[in-house]
This record gives structure tokens, sequence and C-alpha cells, in this order.
């Protein structure tokens, strides 16, 4: 998912290619998955990531740009599930953290939260939140969508999947942690 403008990075770039340690977060992404069992890779755009479509150079879905939800659910409906999907703003996802993921699902959906204690400790903003099994967490930006089963939510303490790139301090704090 790589089509939002991201407006509260206050940056000239579009979100995607937002740069975390010299490289764009969408380039981060891309070789995470690269790195992983995942065997294809489309990517996400809308009208307002025009450059990030320019820098991607095959497998594009252009969503109508009407949010986050929406173009999901516009990209879903093009594909055959099930299919993982993650958001462009996880800079310290690697492969082994994508696999993770992969090896944790069965049937039915799974969605990965992290805990709401973990992104305070780091320091990250903390948009929407949830209670698991009693427990204050935040969805992680990277599910899996399946048409059939039980749907599941898994919380990983683990800052690969806590740090979301929304705001400059987000940004420094995923700086700070790839050093």
């Amino acid at each position: 998912m790589c089509g939002g403008r991201g407006t509260r990075l206050d940056s000239d770039v579009e979100k995607p290619l937002y740069q975390i340690g010299g490289r764009p977060m969408l380039d981060r992404v891309r070789g995470a998955l690269a790195d992983s069992h995942i065997e294809a890779v489309s990517h996400v755009v809308s009208s307002h990531t025009l450059q990030t479509r320019d820098h991607l150079d095959h497998d594009v879905i252009e969503a109508p740009g009407d949010g986050y939800v929406a173009d999901l659910q516009y990209a879903l409906e093009r594909s055959d599930p099930p299919i993982l999907t993650v958001a462009t703003d996880l800079p310290l996802l690697d492969g082994a953290a994508v696999d993770r993921v992969l090896d944790r699902h069965d049937t039915g959906s799974l969605t990965v939260a992290v805990p709401a204690a973990c992104k305070r400790r780091l320091g990250v903003s903390i948009g929407t939140t949830m209670a698991v099994d009693g427990e204050t967490v935040a969805p992680s930006g990277i599910n899996i969508v399946a048409e059939d089963g039980e749907d599941e939510t898994i919380v990983i303490d683990d800052e690969r999947f806590a740090v979301n790139v929304n705001h400059p301090s987000d940004a420094a704090v995923a700086e700070a942690l790839l050093q």
C-alpha cells in the first residue's frame, strides 16, 4: 500500500518516497518482501502518489485515492486471496519479520498488532488502538486478508512492526534504530 501523501510528515516528497537511512521507505519494504517467501508483489498507488508510480517499474494497481481503507478494498477486489497487505511506512521491516507473519497464518484473515506499550517505549506515534485479551494494541500495518476461515489477531512485541513513520519524530526513531 503506497498511495498516501504523507502530509503529517511535512515533507516535499510523497510518503512512500520519504527516505529513512538514505533509502525511500517503499524500497525498504520492497526489499523486505523480496527477502521473504512472498512470490508476487503488487503496488497500490493513487492519484496522490504520481512520483511513486513513476518510481515503480511494474505490478502497479492504481486505486482511486479515497483513503487507505477504500484503496485497500479496491486492490483486494482485483486480487486473489489470501493476500499479504503491507503499508509503505514500515521501514524497519525485513524478510524474517514478513516470514514470521506468513508462518503464523493458517486460514482466515490475520491482523498483526503491536502493544501500545511497545510504541510508547520506542517513542513513536500511536494512532488507532484496540483491545486484545485485555491489552491495548495498535494495528501494525501488515495483515493477511483471506476469504474463508476464522479471523485472528496476533500481537507481536517487535520494533520492526511497531515503527510506522507518520511524523518527523517517527522518522527520527526509525533512523536511530537503523544505526
